[in-house]
């Protein structure tokens, strides 16, 4: 599903280059639920953003479902990106002025991937999946972090992605919270959704495939 071959990220700062990842090499299988665990700092952030199309690589190649997304211009990168991956930021990103389920139709919207008459039922489907569909017409103001987490969640999957990444999603939630949108994570996966977290977590080993440790922008160990 994923392959990254020698995949290095530098950024010019005030202070000189700064190196993000270093010659980064990584398999991930369709259907596996992978955590990418490190420090702050550690480039979790950065690899997920690779994967993803969000930000490109100073060298090496990355290549989703036999794509080379690396090779793509910014216009192709976003229309492939909106239809095949579903992102899920640690502070939500919902828009505070549209409603739990105006957020949800948001992709659908933009990649036109269902009918018009369709999305808000998909939309209210999604939200009863994740469990939050009886905040539908609410705004996400109205809403505890992990019920805006499960709406981010929700609007991750609106397009029926293939792919779905997650930046330390439980980041800012209680631990009982934090359990249940794993949960949510594992369900995906066994339903055959690739997914792929970066988190800080030390508690994911009994719902992930495999274990990523990444450290100063090199992939340490996968297992």
């Amino acid at each position: 599903m994923i392959s990254l071959h020698q995949v290095s990220k530098k950024y010019e700062t005030p202070a000189g280059v700064f190196s993000a990842l270093s010659n980064v090499d990584l398999e991930i299988c369709a259907g596996e639920f992978v955590g990418v665990v490190g420090k702050s700092g550690s480039g979790k952030s950065t690899l997920l953003n690779m994967i993803a199309g969000i930000d490109r690589p100073s060298s090496g190649a990355v290549t989703v479902a036999g794509t080379p997304i690396h090779e793509f211009t910014e216009n192709k990168l976003a229309s492939w990106r909106g239809r095949n991956v579903g992102f899920v930021f640690q502070f939500f990103q919902l828009l505070p002025t549209l409603t739990v389920a105006e957020n949800v139709m948001l992709p659908m919207d933009f990649g036109k991937t269902f009918p018009l008459r369709e999305r808000r039922k998909r939309a209210i489907a999604l939200l009863e999946q994740v469990g939050v569909g009886r905040h539908a017409d609410k705004l996400p103001a109205t809403l505890s972090g992990g019920e805006q987490q499960r709406v981010a969640i929700a609007r991750a999957l609106a397009n029926e992605p293939p792919l779905v990444l997650a930046d330390e999603p439980t980041g800012n939630l209680d631990t009982t919270t934090a359990a249940d949108i794993l949960g949510l994570f594992r369900n995906m996966a066994t339903q055959g959704t690739t997914v792929v977290i970066a988190t800080h977590e030390a508690d994911i080993a009994r719902v992930i495939d495999r274990r990523i440790e990444i450290l100063d922008g090199s992939v340490v160990s996968s297992q």
